[in-house]
């Protein structure tokens, strides 16, 4: 078996978020990584829409990203710190839309390791120098500068080691123009290390060190250490030189402390605390990032807490001496991993779970109510400040950016009818958790609909001027009437427009400068600027049936196959060219390029005929209207379209001009299929057609504009858009009805919309996620989704939630009611009435959890709950909410033998469970009925077990259980579930079951997977197989009788297969008296399974489905990530296949070397070496590579780059989108 690894959707979750000006102009950006992606979003200032510029595959970890420029630069680098051993600098081309490598140095071995630094980064605010730093032991410092052609140079590396240390973090300091600094939280565990009695090791405390790197010497000392009250988390770095003091911030437990050498003394603030917080008091607090704010004349920093809170904090200064910390509560968001202030005054937050959002910072907080805590007010130690959360008033929220990250759970299934399958993902964490619901598609936003006085069959949008930047009007054709729309603030009917509105229209255009044309099947009317009209009049009984317009151009087919050309001179006037020319049959669509800029003409028309072809025609005076090439169409065409695509935009930022696109020849079928063709530019050659099934209706195709590029839509029973972007080629259904007809659309509110009409009406839409897979509908849930199963006969979802560190409902209210009649009796006499206020008050308030965050309870903790929910409407038909400590872990769906045929919902719970050191206060099994034709839970009754429950699977009208590590068959009684059979051999935990047959195959926690064959005769449950390698697995699937799929948490999928050989039907030895070379091999099974499939995807992956993703589709194995990343494997149906994308994914690996340094093969073996698996990522790189790149690699395949491309297309669009 060979495999192919597809990514449909990259990670969404965000480990680093680093922002500056990379595109080396003034606009800011944001470098992000996601794990092993980085992505360069631009947040556009005017619309606060945040777009992507570029996603890289590194094939490598990302343990540390920053952003530094050299003194007096405009351009920022981008440093990454990976798994690779390297130290690599990027630097982000605008013009070819890549980032390059400018600088690779390696410095240690591959792989996230202790003391090979690539952990923390630091850069000297000034831009000379840069730190790498390990875990343990080793920091490197690089110095970085210029050379005469101002290109970056790097030195060689600087070492500051020192051995039996701990680093906490990593920053640099600024200190104007001197030696740069570099300060560090470090732990010297040399003395706990010696200590047999521990003691030392419960007073190590934390230094604070800092390392100065000597310019003129050229090498790193350790200038100052001290030792640290608290235990640091964090540090900040405060402005110096001659905008700010200098020095750092530590952040840590309770509170935030400025530090500086000299003779500062320590400013020491404590974090504020909520008033009359649920959480456990002796709860510490910790800031868990920042971002820092610098302008000319003042500087502050935003700090998040771990519960959401966001504070402003400022320095107050004397004379260059530090005297107070100031915080200010500035406002509350979800928690994030990274926050970037920009200095247009957006403030983008990387969260941690859940969606990610760019802020517009309204308001700094200065001048509002909300009290400002100092380290200059008197406390007692211990003590701190409280502040009363609110909802937002100094942020408002401009975007926001899906993020499905973390998927605890998904299941591929068609519950709507929709004939493609949907993603039902349940993912989040705690009260944010969300249940999605994905379809393959651009979302449509709406931006108005309004309706028509009759079904019209056409519109279009024409400018008045071509240097205008919105378009005028919208016409309507119907069948005998023409309606014209004028677009400003409101749509509105007018009639001066020159247009002749007692007849349908074919088409219109802007034709020249500032004319209108109008083709109407009796002729066609010229508009000039000055309303002055020209009309061309059909001859005898002839009429238009097809026209073609472009900017300059006009040509029409007349009844019988007759074309007419008309060009425009330069006067502005339509001139008919002399001859005319006689298809050979009638015309049933024709099309025209844009005219290329700077030139007179389109060189090319394309005509479809009905006897199923298409022609290529030229309209170069020297051979006007000659045909040039023509294709022969497997069905009658039904509408054509010429675009260029491909290219870089004409224009960036900077006014280079960029590369122009290839022409294609978009024609779409009667039958609903689409081909795109490429066009020759200079011979008119058709040639490398693609063809794509759209839906059941003939294909219309209309020429939009997408982020300043042609793109096309095609309209079947499906609309989709065909658009080129991060180069390469997408053809994505909208999801939205179906539309008849569609023309591009601009205007202030929607400057790239588009205008369609369905059935009688019109409609103006936007599309702006675009290069997203799937549009999301997300319904919300209480606590972590775990998993969840779906009910066969009502396609309802029975989901379990549960959360550590968390109370349930009942036991928040009841500890609201306790805290509220505590304050009352706290009071004395003369406040009592004051306090009973604020203690109603207090009950009465209600933050929405899904903000603020829920209360801590603390470990061993646990809240719960079971929930009924219609997945298509998203409407939750029950739920049943378990009692404090109770925690689902399990749930299944089955009957039983014994029962008739109701079906019961079995739910694994766990009592007291703590999770380090693990231990239970016992387990129960929840049996419901499902009763109300599937719409209400009904409790029958509860079995307690010795164990957690982990896993419950139904089989052959029982159900099978995990008991911890026991494996037991139940059947339903009637007080309880009884139990019927059991097997003690699974080593450590059952984690999951799965049958076929007789046979069970069970998944251990750490011990892959065993196979067990119940022998019913005996009524015994006998492992009669298992697998070579430990595997700490979290999912699998069945793939056939022999053959399982494996997930582990380390990001490996592995498939196993037992040999033809092996036989199911051993006995269970119970005496003994086997000898003892007959037990099995290693203490196991006496068979073992073959591994045939080994591939690192680099996230963890929790669901593993075998599914078809399209209708008609090959079956394909679908992973979901913890990152939120969703890919597919599938297998290679023929060997020339396999065999060519091996040679190409060989070539890639060594012509296109990984961003980050890793080696790809390498990053693919982590574990276990890659066996049987392509990486399709690395393959489709192809398409970013540089074009005489793209030959050398396609040579060494005898194949051109087309064909290469065509192939990872195929592959693509043969198993998925």
């Amino acid at each position: 078996m060979f495999l192919y690894n597809i990514t449909l959707q990259r990670a969404t979750g965000i480990t680093h978020a680093i922002h500056g000006n990379f595109s080396g102009t003034k606009m800011q950006e944001i470098v992000v990584s996601r794990g092993k992606i980085l992505e360069l979003l631009r947040p556009d200032a005017n619309t606060g829409k945040v777009h992507t510029l570029l996603t890289v595959e590194v094939f490598g970890v990302v343990r540390s990203l920053m952003a530094f420029r050299l003194t007096g630069g405009t351009k920022d680098y981008i440093v990454v710190g990976s798994d690779s051993g390297r130290i690599v600098i990027l630097e982000y081309h605008p013009s070819k839309n890549m980032f390059e490598k400018i600088h690779q140095e390696t410095f240690g071995k591959s792989g996230c390791r202790r003391i090979v630094p690539g952990q923390f980064l630091a850069v000297d605010p000034k831009g000379r120098a840069v730190m790498i730093g390990a875990i343990e032991k080793q920091k490197l410092v690089y110095i970085l500068n210029r050379d005469a052609a101002a290109r970056l140079t790097i030195s060689s590396p600087l070492e500051a080691h020192k051995a039996n240390t701990l680093v906490y973090h990593v920053v640099g300091v600024d200190v104007g123009f001197e030696n740069p600094m570099f300060a560090c939280l470090e732990m010297d565990y040399e003395e706990a290390d010696n200590d047999p009695t521990g003691e030392a090791a419960a007073n190590t405390q934390q230094t604070l060190t800092f390392y100065e790197l000597d310019l003129g010497l050229n090498h790193v000392v350790r200038k100052y250490s001290e030792a640290l009250e608290e235990h640091g988390n964090f540090l900040i770095t405060v402005p110096g030189g001659s905008d700010g003091p200098s020095g750092v911030l530590i952040c840590s437990e309770n509170y935030i402390t400025y530090k500086n050498f000299g003779d500062q003394p320590d400013i020491r603030c404590p974090i504020p605390r909520r008033r009359n917080d649920l959480d456990d008091p002796e709860r510490g607090m910790i800031f868990v990032c920042s971002a820092t704010h610098k302008t000319k004349s003042m500087f502050f920093f935003l700090a998040q807490t771990e519960q959401g809170d966001i504070f402003k904090v400022t320095l107050e200064t004397d004379e260059e001496m530090v005297t107070e910390i100031r915080l200010k509560y500035f406002d509350t968001i979800p928690v994030a991993t990274a926050m970037c202030v920009l200095k247009t005054g957006f403030l983008f937050v990387a969260s941690e779970f859940g969606n990610h959002y760019l802020y517009q910072i309204a308001h700094l907080g200065d001048d509002d109510d909300e009290p400002e805590f100092s380290s200059a007010m008197p406390l007692e130690e211990g003590d701190t400040f409280f502040f009363q959360p609110r909802p937002l008033k100094n942020l408002v929220l401009v975007d926001e950016q899906e993020n499905l990250s973390p998927i605890m759970s998904c299941q591929i299934a068609d519950l709507a009818n929709e004939d493609t399958p949907q993603l039902y993902v349940a993912c989040g964490r705690g009260p944010k958790s969300t249940l999605r619901v994905l379809r393959h598609g651009l979302e449509v936003s709406e931006m108005a609909v309004s309706e028509l006085p009759g079904n019209p069959n056409a519109v279009w949008t024409v400018r008045r001027h071509i240097e205008d930047e919105f378009d005028a009007y919208i016409i309507v054709s119907f069948v005998n009437a023409t309606l014209v729309l004028s677009i400003g603030e409101t749509v509105e009917e007018v009639t001066d427009s020159g247009f002749l509105g007692t007849t349908p229209t074919l088409s219109c255009s802007l034709l020249g400068e500032d004319a209108l044309v109008q083709v109407y099947p009796d002729g066609i009317r010229h508009i000039r600027a000055d309303k002055r009209v020209n009309e061309w009049k059909t001859p005898g009984k002839k009429t238009i049936v097809r026209c073609a317009v472009n900017q300059r151009q006009v040509v029409i087919a007349l009844t019988g196959g007759e074309l007419v050309y008309f060009e425009m001179d330069p006067s502005g006037q339509l001139n008919e060219y002399t001859e005319r020319k006689e298809m050979s049959a009638d015309v049933v669509c024709m099309s025209l390029a844009n005219v290329p800029p700077g030139e007179q003409r389109s060189r090319f028309l394309a005509v479809g005929l009905v006897d199923n072809t298409v022609r290529i025609i030229s309209l170069d005076p020297s051979d006007c209207l000659q045909p040039l090439s023509m294709q022969a169409l497997p069905a009658q065409p039904e509408s054509l379209c010429i675009v260029e695509m491909g290219g870089v935009e004409k224009q960036d930022e900077i006014g280079e001009k960029g590369t122009i696109g290839f022409l294609y020849l978009n024609i779409g079928l009667q039958n609903g299929v689409l081909l795109r063709t490429v066009l020759d530019p200079v011979t008119g050659d058709l040639s490398d057609t693609r063809t794509r099934y759209l839906g059941s209706r003939p294909v219309k195709l209309f020429r939009v504009k997408m982020q300043g590029q042609d793109a096309v839509l095609a309209m079947s029973s499906r609309s989709w858009l065909s658009y080129s972007y991060q180069s390469r080629f997408h053809l994505t259904p909208l999801s939205y009805e179906t539309l008849e007809y569609a023309s591009g659309f601009a205007s202030e509110q929607c400057p790239e919309g588009i205008v369609a009409i369905s059935t009688n009406t019109l409609r103006i839409l936007a599309l702006e996620k675009l290069g997203a897979v799937f549009n999301q509908v997300a319904f919300p849930l209480q606590y972590t989704p775990r998993k969840f199963v779906i009910h066969p006969e009502t396609s309802h979802l029975i989901l379990i939630e549960t959360d550590h560190n968390a109370y349930t409902e009942a036991t928040k209210a009841q500890r609201k009611q306790q805290m509220a009649e505590e304050m009352v009796e706290a009071a004395g006499e003369d406040e009592r009435e004051l306090a009973a206020e604020m203690a109603a008050a207090f009950l009465n308030e209600n933050l929405p959890e899904a903000i603020f965050g829920s209360p801590k309870a603390g470990a061993g903790q646990w809240a719960s709950l079971v929930r009924l929910i219609n997945p298509i409407q998203g409407l939750t038909l029950d739920q049943v909410q378990l009692e404090q400590n109770e925690a689902a872990f399990s749930v299944a769906v089955c009957r039983f033998h014994n029962a008739g045929d109701d079906w019961y919902v079995l739910v694994g719970v766990a009592r007291d469970m703590i999770l380090n050191p693990r231990s239970v206060g016992g387990g129960f099994i929840y049996t419901y009925r499902l009763t109300a034709g599937g719409e209400k839970l009904e409790f029958v009754h509860k079995t307690p077990v010795e164990d957690v429950p982990l896993a419950i699977a139904p089989f052959q009208g029982r159900a099978l259980v995990g008991v911890g590590k026991l494996l037991r068959i139940y059947d339903m009684g009637k007080k309880k579930l009884l139990r019927k059979c059991e097997n003690k051999h699974v080593p450590n935990l059952v984690t999951g079951i799965h049958t076929i047959g007789q046979r069970v195959i069970v998944s251990d926690v750490q011990e892959s997977l065993f196979w067990v064959r119940y022998r019913r005769n005996e009524n015994q449950l006998i492992i009669f197989a298992d697998d070579t390698c430990p595997r700490w697995v979290t999912t699998a699937c069945l793939l056939d009788y022999d053959t399982m799929a494996s997930a582990d948490k380390f990001g490996n999928i592995t498939i196993v297969r037992l040999p033809p050989n092996t036989s199911d039907d051993v006995d269970e030895d119970p005496t003994g008296n086997k000898a003892l070379w007959d037990r099995g091999l290693l203490n196991g099974a006496s068979q073992k399974a073959d591994v045939i499939v080994n591939y690192h995807v680099g996230e963890t992956i929790l669901s593993l489905q075998k599914t078809t993703l399209i209708p008609g589709g090959s079956e394909s194995l679908v992973y979901t990530t913890l990152s939120g990343g969703i890919g597919i494997l599938v297998p290679f149906t023929s060997h020339e296949d396999h065999d060519f994308f091996q040679h190409l994914e060989m070539h890639m690996r060594s012509e296109f070397p990984p961003m980050g340094g890793r080696d790809h093969l390498s990053f693919r073996s982590y574990y276990f070496p890659v066996k049987n698996v392509i990486d399709g990522d690395l393959c489709e790189q192809f398409n970013s590579m540089e074009p005489h790149k793209q030959k050398s690699v396609a040579e060494e395949l005898d194949r051109t780059p087309p064909e290469v491309s065509k192939k990872l297309e195929d592959i693509r669009t043969r198993y998925a989108f």
